[in-house]
């Protein structure tokens, strides 16, 4: 019993559930918890930086050979294709379902909002905009995919000067700021079922469960695709690997709760990083490339969610879409989903632009930035497991997946790489005990 009580996603589900009871039960008055919960969230997502660096650049920079090409290539493969589906499938649900159709919005929208949308309509300013001219100010604003991009960079560079010279200093250096960010991240998260608590507090002390009613629709079509996408998920990595997928649940609930807790990818990257390592076998070699990239570009929740509200505007603006539209606006979904799912928050801008692209109505925007917060928990949901789901995937072709770690048998754990020993089916150098126990 006293080690249940010690359970992270106990105390954060518990956390969860009081604070929506205490916010309910104050009121309006709940609101002034949500610096705290604000607070929490700022002291996970400054480690963020730092962590997807130091990890892409010690992936990339660590591989040998053929390993760095092909694992991309997998990594890319997958998270495309699952991402397309997404979109396909938030098509179809939401052309049988119609929840646009007959609802009953009203409400404007910021004209900040408005205004910030209609600013970005071009998209070869999208793809400029992914690589940034100073990367110390991207790096100071949070924009991931500049990061992303320079560290891929880096990364190849280092992997090409580590080759040349045989010097892995710098490797070295970034593999242990990776792990003391991880340890830095450990420490904060023992305040998380505190940070939950204030921040479901003010949420339903200052929304309350009314906002849902008028659009249960629309909510019911994103969880219907976040289920149906999740078993594919499910179904894809069992036909693949041959795992049992009845152990998933007990490894994923540490991620998932503090996933549909926070809504946000970012602060829950270092729970998926140590559980892909620890409690699923995928290699740390594997996980630090595939998960870093996925937390830009594989949100799949993300990509099914702006697709229903692609078809939601329309339909509660009774616009019919041609086959072109249908095509533009998938195609949007998907590169939105890059770069807009590290904090949350971001999903009032994602909407009003879709709406402006697509010259789509936007009195609905208002209703949809309403219940956000609960399409928020479902987008994460699926963003965050469905990234476990790829690192298994890629893991497997590289003969890289640990099964006596899935299966239980042993546990796997957080450590540094063998710098320079890895080849394509390489293994992870013998495991650190001081850098699991600080993780």
């Amino acid at each position: 019993m006293k080690n249940t009580l010690k359970n992270p996603a106990l105390q954060i589900g518990v956390g969860a559930i009081l604070g929506i009871a205490f916010g309910l039960a104050v009121g309006e008055w709940a609101a002034n918890l949500k610096f705290v919960g604000d607070l929490f969230i700022r002291l996970i997502q400054m480690a963020i930086v730092p962590l997807v660096m130091s990890s892409v650049i010690v992936a990339t920079g660590a591989m040998t050979g053929l390993g760095m090409g092909k694992m991309a290539f997998r990594t890319f493969k997958w998270m495309i294709g699952f991402s397309v589906v997404a979109a396909l499938l938030a098509w179809g649900i939401s052309a049988v379902i119609r929840p646009g159709a007959g609802i009953d919005f009203s409400g404007g929208v910021d004209p900040a909002l408005q205004e910030s949308a209609g600013a970005a309509t071009g998209w070869q300013d999208t793809l400029l905009n992914f690589v940034s001219t100073n990367i110390f100010a991207a790096m100071s604003t949070a924009t991931m995919v500049p990061i992303i991009i320079f560290s891929l960079l880096f990364g190849v560079a280092l992997n090409a000067y580590i080759a040349k010279t045989g010097n892995r200093l710098v490797l070295d250096l970034f593999d242990q700021i990776q792990q003391v960010v991880l340890t830095m991240i450990r420490f904060v998260m023992l305040i998380a079922p505190i940070g939950v608590f204030c921040l479901l507090a003010n949420l339903a002390g200052t929304v309350g469960f009314s906002v849902v009613t008028s659009a249960l629709k629309y909510l019911g079509s994103t969880l219907l695709g976040v289920l149906i996408l999740f078993a594919l998920f499910v179904l894809v990595v069992w036909m693949r690997t041959g795992l049992n997928p009845a152990k998933l649940p007990a490894k994923l609930s540490d991620q998932t709760m503090i996933a549909i807790t926070t809504t946000s990818s970012a602060v829950t990257f270092p729970t998926v990083l140590r559980t892909a390592t620890e409690k699923v076998g995928v290699s740390q070699r594997v996980a630090n490339f595939t998960l870093s990239v996925g937390l830009t570009m594989g949100s799949y929740g993300a990509v099914l969610n702006y697709m229903i509200v692609v078809m939601f505007l329309a339909q509660s603006g009774a616009v019919t879409l041609d086959f072109g539209t249908i095509v533009l606006g998938m195609a949007l979904a998907i590169l939105l989903n890059v770069g807009t799912i590290t904090v949350p928050g971001g999903f009032p801008v994602v909407a009003t632009f879709l709406a402006t692209s697509l010259g789509l109505p936007f009195e609905a925007v208002g209703l949809l930035i309403a219940v956000d917060w609960f399409t928020g928990i479902f987008r994460t949901f699926l963003n965050v497991n469905g990234d476990t789901f790829v690192a298994m995937l890629v893991a497997n072709a590289s003969n890289e997946l640990d099964r006596d770690v899935y299966d239980g048998k042993k546990k796997g754990t957080t450590d540094s790489l063998d710098l320079g020993k890895h080849e394509e089916h390489g293994k992870p150098k013998e495991q650190s005990e001081a850098v699991h126990a600080a993780v």
